[in-house]
């Protein structure tokens, strides 16, 4: 029996928008459980889509978990310091006051930066093996789109990182995570550490694993693992997230260096080999709009508008008005958009109640450069509490709260206008309000690829829409100011010159 101390501290920073994320938007919690301690967050994890839960559902029994604190933010501005040294200095904390410990679990994200912190995952595992020395495992689940750096390679025993997106395994991993872990307890801590970084830098547009060429990356990062080989992984990198190392990497962890090595070369080298297939149509508002229209005057099923820049899930304002503009602006019929966060128009619709009609400025809320807000007047056609458990594939069975929520239609548009942010990858978003989705002629979704487990199998076909947002599909225009030189800014692209170019 082994006693392992088990916690998470999870943030997809995106380095580029105004917002900042503190202490307060984790404590109360919404898309995600609120900030959890102790036995707590096995109550608010177990059988739920998080790394945590397979982990929890994995782990021999035998075994005796000590949970510490664990803490989901979604995506993001820069987190305060004061956020980060809260949760961070309690983790730490709990676990210094943890005697015996035998190995770690950490639900960690990988594209964590604080603002003195560009690699905050780094800095946390400093911090926790600076607790518990060199002899104690510690072993990492993270994410597909985690930005992995020499520290987080070097301060583990061993990683797990999801092998989809749409994140549909999100469980499975922390499965993974487990059974790494009670490989490494029952033969000891790895010898071999690698990690290859690859010289380009990958839009999330891109990094689709339902097509190639990510879906042959990941499936070779996993007939590349056994024997002398406890993990091979592939991170697609976060690029909004600024720091040095940011981007696309290779990871293994074995039992000896030459395996380490070895393994982490071929898939590198295959990487790089598929440089050049990196792609994905792209379309301003105006244009996606009149082609969706055009499909869905024959199609049986409705055509999805992927309003990526929009995307909450990687640090998007999701309120940007962009594409609603071009969509009342083209007289588009049978449109259901969502999310819209808009907590004033929310609670608006609430007090004027179901059928009224109010005239409000609609979204637009945070200076994004090209946006602002929609005046309009608007009929308030259904209203709910925010409150629903999910059933789709990405995050089915996550209890969601997005506050006082409404439909707010103007000519063939309904919004769903929400007080909380939350992407748009579960049909039920919809459905608790009255929607059915695939009856829908247009559906726009604040989404950048999450939307795709759920919304595909309904999809006549779908569009992704380059309309004004914070989350800027572009990583060549980012404003980076610790970005390695060299790397390239997109598949094939310029490379970066410096902060001072």
């Amino acid at each position: 029996m082994a006693r392992i101390a088990i916690g998470g501290f999870l943030h997809e920073t995106n380095c580029f928008v105004p917002m900042r994320t503190d202490y307060g938007y984790f404590a109360r919690g919404g898309e995600f459980p609120p900030l959890s301690r102790r036995d707590v967050i096995i109550e608010r994890t177990r059988g739920a889509s998080f790394g945590m839960s397979g982990f929890l559902d994995t782990i021999d029994a035998k075994h005796d978990l000590v949970p510490l604190i664990w803490g989901h933010g979604g995506a993001g501005g820069y987190i305060t310091d004061d956020g980060f040294e809260r949760i961070v200095g309690e983790l730490v904390g709990m676990l210094s006051q943890t005697i015996g410990v035998d190995a770690v679990y950490l639900d960690l994200h990988g594209a964590m930066c604080s603002v003195t912190y560009e690699d905050a995952e780094g800095e946390i595992l400093r911090r926790v093996r600076a607790c518990v020395g060199p002899e104690v495992p510690i072993v990492v689940s993270l994410d597909y789109h985690a930005n992995v750096t020499e520290a987080t390679a070097e301060l583990t025993d061993g990683m797990a990182i999801y092998l989809t997106y749409p994140h549909i395994d999100r469980q499975g991993t922390g499965s993974r995570s487990a059974k790494i872990l009670m490989r490494v307890l029952e033969d000891g801590i790895p010898a071999g550490r690698a990690i290859r970084r690859i010289p380009f830098l990958l839009p999330l547009n891109f990094q689709c694993t339902l097509v190639e060429p990510s879906k042959s990356i990941v499936e070779a990062s996993v007939a590349g693992e056994g024997g002398e080989i406890l993990d091979l992984c592939y991170a697609a990198g976060f690029p909004p997230s600024d720091l040095h190392e940011c981007g696309p990497a290779v990871i293994c962890h074995a039992y000896t260096q030459e395996a380490a090595d070895a393994a982490a070369d071929r898939l590198a080298g295959m990487i790089m080999e598929r440089e050049a297939d990196f792609a994905e149509p792209l379309l301003e508002p105006d244009a996606a709009v009149r082609e969706a229209m055009a499909i869905a005057e024959t199609a049986t099923r409705p055509v999805i508008l992927a309003d990526t820049q929009d995307n909450p899930g990687c640090g998007g304002t999701c309120d940007t008005t962009g594409l609603l503009e071009a969509l009342v602006r083209h007289d588009a019929q049978g449109v259901a958009m969502c999310v819209m966060w808009d907590p004033a128009a929310a609670g608006a619709a609430h007090a004027a109640g179901p059928g009224a009609e109010i005239t409000v400025d609609l979204g637009g809320k945070h200076d994004i450069p090209g946006d602002k807000p929609f005046p309009g007047t608007f009929t308030v056609s259904a209203l709910s509490d925010g409150c629903f458990v999910t059933t789709g594939r990405s995050i089915g069975g996550r209890h969601i709260d997005i506050g006082p929520t409404a439909v707010l239609t103007i000519g063939g548009v309904s919004i769903v206008v929400a007080s909380k942010r939350m992407q748009a990858y579960d049909q039920d978003i919809f459905r608790h309000i009255g929607i059915a989705p695939e009856k829908q002629k247009i559906l726009a979704l604040k989404s950048t690829c999450h939307f795709r487990a759920d919304f595909d199998p309904i999809a006549e076909k779908t569009l992704v829409v380059l309309a004004p947002g914070a989350h800027v599909v572009d990583s060549s225009k980012y404003p980076f100011k610790y970005l390695r030189e060299g790397v390239r800014l997109l598949p094939l692209g310029p490379a970066f010159k410096g902060a001072a170019a």
